[in-house]
């Protein structure tokens, strides 16, 4: 046991130490592109960050026959990325966090939300009803596709016109800089996402073992202790944004995450059980996970509309507290359920 928690331990720090260079490249090539911070951590920074759930997801279903670990890593890892827009709140000291991010955010947050939503609901039509639990694919799977492919193109039409709006120093190229700095941010981002993914990976795979060997229930482990396992390069990355001064990277990376979690993950996790619909052999706890989940983003998105407003005595925010204490309460009332 205590070799797991060491490997645990050892995983954990080279994630975080990874994310740091992925954060920093990542804001780089969003200079350097003119793409801008938001597309680039909904789209660069989220997708690298969520793959251990991609992995997980698949390999709880192919090898250890658990979809509700699948679903729940998925379902959890929304509620625990959330939590992180909390924690980065007391981290952020100038000011309210989410009155630092563009409105480019708020869209992210709805899409998140609704995909959350959707899926929550495919959960609960197929606990009603066997029609198309057969089906190799569920056409509500399908549906999600077809929305994270929709909120990629929204977000990053949004994220265009908000640039065109209000240029800055950070929507323009910068001209001056050599052709290589690109080439040597992209390189840096390919293998600090590698090693991320990897130690991820690692990570997901002793915390499993941890919990089994804590005879942990199956679908509590999924939606809590391996979703914070997979949602720690969310952490890392975010964190190592706000050091950089990008509050727009850090909380688009996390609510993007969301939007490939349900678009992407779900999907593949779908695609990788093959005795029909896996939303019909799951738990409908997970709906209750979705439903706190989608309060949670509107939380963000009504904090992000609130402006101006100051930091009152540098304490927390009302959206911070509310965030920690949510996923505080859906932790304890989901042990108990499970």
């Amino acid at each position: 046991m205590a070799v797991l928690w060491l490997q645990f331990a050892a995983s954990a720090v080279l994630i975080l130490l990874a994310a740091h260079f992925l954060a920093s490249s990542a804001d780089t090539v969003a200079e350097r592109t003119g793409l801008g911070r938001s597309f680039i951590g909904v789209v660069m920074l989220a997708t690298a960050t969520s793959l251990p759930e991609l992995a997980t997801g698949i390999s709880s279903i192919a090898w250890l026959d658990a979809p509700d670990l699948a679903i729940g890593d998925a379902f959890g890892s929304n509620l625990f990325n959330l939590l992180i827009i909390g924690l980065a709140d007391l981290y952020w000291q100038n000011g309210p966090l989410l009155t630092a991010v563009s409105r480019t955010s708020v869209l992210v947050a709805a899409l998140g939300a609704g995909l959350i939503g959707l899926a929550a609901l495919a959960i609960f039509i197929y606990s009603e009803t066997d029609v198309t639990a057969e089906w190799f694919l569920s056409p509500l799977t399908i549906l999600l596709l077809l929305g994270f492919i929709a909120a990629m193109y929204l977000i990053y039409r949004h994220s265009q016109q908000s640039q065109e709006s209000q240029p800055s120093d950070e929507s323009q190229p910068d001209s001056d800089r050599s052709p290589q700095s690109l080439s040597r941010a992209l390189l840096i981002y390919a293998v600090s996402a590698a090693i991320v993914v990897a130690a991820a990976v690692w990570l997901a795979d002793v915390g499993e073992q941890i919990a089994e060997t804590m005879h942990w229930e199956e679908s509590f482990v999924g939606t809590q202790f391996l979703a914070i396992s997979t949602s720690l390069p969310e952490i890392g990355t975010s964190l190592a944004a706000l050091r950089l001064g990008a509050p727009d990277l850090a909380i688009t990376n996390v609510l993007g995450s969301n939007v490939f979690n349900m678009g992407i993950v779900l999907f593949f996790d779908d695609l990788a059980f093959t005795d029909g619909a896996i939303w019909s052999a799951v738990s409908t706890v997970h709906v209750l996970s979705g439903l706190i989940a989608v309060l949670m983003t509107m939380v963000v998105i009504v904090g992000i509309m609130t402006r101006p407003r100051a930091r009152a005595r540098r304490l927390w925010t009302p959206e911070g507290v509310t965030l920690v204490s949510a996923y505080a309460g859906a932790s304890a009332l989901l042990f108990l359920l499970a």
